[in-house]
Parts: structure tokens; C-alpha cells; sequence
């Protein structure tokens, strides 16, 4: 892990594209035709404890003050999640190969998670998402994803700050 030390600027580039990928797939009326993917529910990764893990030191928003920022243990749920994400996104269509490729870069140099897997042997097929549930599902998942990749971009920005490596008065 990485230490008490700041996010560098390219993790927090790395991360902000990624929000931008995600944010453009879930733009694609062609990849959700038959519904309105905006209207879909949101599934997040919930074998994670991401957001309250990460809250920076003095938040309130569990309602108890939080005295400390532990890094790496924020750094290793972040792992778990992008870890989550890019199995799933892995198994999709090629279209999807760009913010899977990226999402690969951003585990390995940002939060130095390696991956078993190689993305060559979890690759969909190139005909793309056939059935309406699977393309369903898909809009939840990458809803998902773009909530917890908020969160990740805010932790990027917070820890490239070195806020959490200031003491709390």
C-alpha cells in the first residue's frame, strides 16, 4: 500500500476519466435500448465498506466524529471494489474494453492491486449483450459503479490534498 503519503496527480486523472467512461456508457441509448437506464435501480458492490472506511478525519456523517483516516485500509477497499468491478465489466462486450483496460491501470498503479485474471480470457463475445436482463442488469451494475467511483474520485482528491496526513485540532 501506499502509505500516508498524497494521491499522485495521475491516479486522480486516472480516477476522474474512469468517472467519465462510466458516465458515457451509461449515455449509450443503443446499449439500453427498450428501457430508460436512468430510471433504473442502482446495485452496488456492498462486500465493501468503501465509503464509511474512507470518510476523511473530522466527518460527521455517521453522526460520530471521525478521528482518523486510515489509508490503507481505505486503499485496500478501493482495491476490493475496482477489483469487483473490473471481473464484472471483463465478462462484457467489447465496447465496454476501454474503461476495463482503464480500470486495470488504475488498480495497478494507483492502488497496487495485481490481477490474476488476464482480461483476454474473460472477454464476451463481440455480438454484444443479447438478452434484455442481461443489458438490464448491466445498467444497475454500472450505476453502481459510477456511485462508487464519486466516492473513489473524492478519496483521490482528499488524499492527493494530504489533508488525511494533517492532524485534527
Amino acid at each position: 500500500m501506499m502509505g500516508k503519503r498524497p494521491m499522485t496527480d495521475s491516479c486522480v486523472l486516472h480516477a476522474r476519466t474512469l468517472l467519465q467512461n462510466i458516465t458515457d456508457v451509461l449515455a449509450q441509448d443503443e446499449l439500453f435500448s427498450g428501457f430508460d437506464c436512468s430510471k433504473q435501480s442502482v446495485e452496488l458492490n456492498m462486500k465493501t465498506d468503501t465509503p464509511s472506511v474512507c470518510a476523511p478525519k473530522g466527518s460527521t456523517c455517521t453522526g460520530i466524529t471521525k478521528t482518523e483516516f486510515d489509508q490503507n485500509s481505505c486503499l485496500e477497499n478501493i482495491g476490493e471494489d475496482l477489483h469487483h468491478y473490473y471481473n464484472f465489466l471483463a465478462a462484457q462486450p467489447k465496447g465496454l474494453l476501454g474503461t476495463t483496460v482503464l480500470l486495470k491501470s488504475l488498480m495497478e498503479n494507483c492502488v497496487q492491486r495485481s490481477l490474476s485474471t488476464d482480461l483476454a480470457s474473460n472477454q464476451a463475445s463481440e455480438d454484444g449483450l443479447s438478452s434484455f436482463d442481461e443489458r438490464l442488469r448491466l445498467c444497475k451494475v454500472m450505476k453502481g459503479f459510477q456511485v462508487r467511483t464519486i466516492t473513489i474520485n473524492r478519496v483521490f482528491g482528499y488524499m492527493n490534498s494530504g489533508e488525511h496526513t494533517k492532524s485534527i485540532l
